[in-house]
């Protein structure tokens, strides 16, 4: 029997089984697989670092720059360096070990290698999580069950809090982490939109080592196969200057669809159960950025059900403490706002943002607001998309 339990120990579910168990709760964090590696560029911004103050001193290599290219090959980059504090960029496996050990060295219990199908009731309320391990059927009680797990999770169906996600509200993702001599900007990040709901991505990793990849949003999904996007993509002229050798060594590779319609909010609690991370929707529209949103839902979800436990009162009335706290509130209006200007940026065979770009290379307020948008989850004024019409 625990207070809480936990499906997943990615970064959402592993930060909320950090808070509860540093407000002495008994947590039951489970996992899958603790050696696989998410699809995902892993870039991170230095907002992460108030949740976790070690990675300021880390190994990842750090980034001061994005390089963002249009369809065209319009190119807009920005620096901080020296202005704001530096971003990382992470190899996703050794990032999520990280988060998960900063959870179990406050208290959390890891069942690594479990794997959960069903939830368990009493009186129709849900009291535990049915999972197996090693061929093992193992039963975890908790008085809140919160369900981390990704956005192809079979607890957040069976929850019924949430449907299975449609082909038109996700992003299909396949990326790489490949090693050999580049010229990659070990400094920046690089993002390549094409001339449909599609971006491409170089982000480095260290001096041989980047990570690779590209996606598809909504209904692209049907009409374009990603893993002939990749191909095509490291075809591109523009890449081979980038990447001039014939042949790169393939440390990993892999494919996973991501959410791509923002934060399901009426779907994120009920009477015990919250949906958190991913399993969510906690992934921007636009960026496909979900590592600092996926951990404010977590720390949020825990501070909840802290509540929660305290009052005696698991109910959904009580969990809705979670849905209204500012911050999750602010992730679902911004990401709201961001799908809306998806089709927008799109337009014309992405003739928008290149427009975009070019007012940004000549306007400093201007290219705040740009930057602002996709690395911080800002939302632009109202102005904003005058300017780019007003341009075209």
């Amino acid at each position: 029997m625990y207070d809480v339990v936990i499906s997943g120990a990615g970064p959402s579910g592993s930060k909320c089984a950090e808070v509860l168990a540093k407000n002495g709760l008994k947590v039951a964090l489970l996992e899958r697989d603790t050696e696989w590696r998410k699809p995902c560029g892993g870039s991170i911004s230095s907002r992460i670092f108030k949740y976790y103050p070690k990675l300021r001193t880390s190994d990842f290599i750090r980034i001061n720059a994005i390089t963002m290219y249009s369809a065209d090959f319009h190119k807009f980059k920005y620096s901080w360096k020296g202005i704001k504090d530096d971003a990382i960029n992470v190899d996703r496996l050794v990032f999520d070990n990280f988060v998960r050990d900063v959870a179990v060295d406050a208290g959390a219990e890891l069942f690594d290698k479990t794997i959960t199908y069903d939830f368990i009731y009493k009186n129709k309320m849900k009291i535990g999580i049915k999972a197996k391990s090693k061929g093992v059927t193992k039963e975890f009680f908790g008085k809140i069950l919160i369900i981390a797990d990704g956005m192809s999770s079979k607890l957040a169906t069976k929850s019924g809090l949430r449907e299975k996600w449609k082909v038109n509200e996700i992003g299909l993702v396949k990326c790489a982490i490949l090693e050999g001599e580049n010229l990659i900007d070990k400094e920046s990040i690089s993002i390549f939109f094409q001339p449909y709901k599609a971006y491409a991505w170089i982000f480095p990793l260290d001096e041989k080592r980047f990570n690779i990849g590209i996606g598809t949003w909504q209904e692209e999904n049907l009409n374009y196969n990603v893993n002939n996007l990749y191909s095509k993509f490291l075809q591109k002229r523009a890449i081979k200057q980038i990447l001039p050798k014939s042949q790169y060594k393939v440390l990993w590779e892999g494919s996973f669809p991501i959410p791509a319609i923002g934060v399901l909010d009426k779907s994120l609690y009920d009477d015990t159960t919250m949906l958190i991370g991913d399993a969510a929707g906690f992934v921007s529209p636009i960026s496909g950025e979900g590592i600092h949103p996926s951990i404010v839902s977590g720390k949020v979800a825990a501070e909840a059900s802290i509540n929660a436990i305290k009052k005696e009162n698991i109910s959904k009335e009580n969990l809705r403490f979670y849905k209204t706290h500012p911050n999750i509130k602010k992730i679902i209006r911004t990401f709201k706002l961001k799908l809306s200007l998806v089709e927008f940026f799109f337009e014309n065979r992405g003739k928008n943002l290149s427009t975009m770009f070019d007012i940004a290379q000549k306007d400093d307020e201007f290219r705040e607001e740009v930057i602002g948008m996709f690395l911080f989850n800002k939302i632009p004024s109202k102005n904003f998309l005058l300017k780019i019409n007003s341009n075209n």
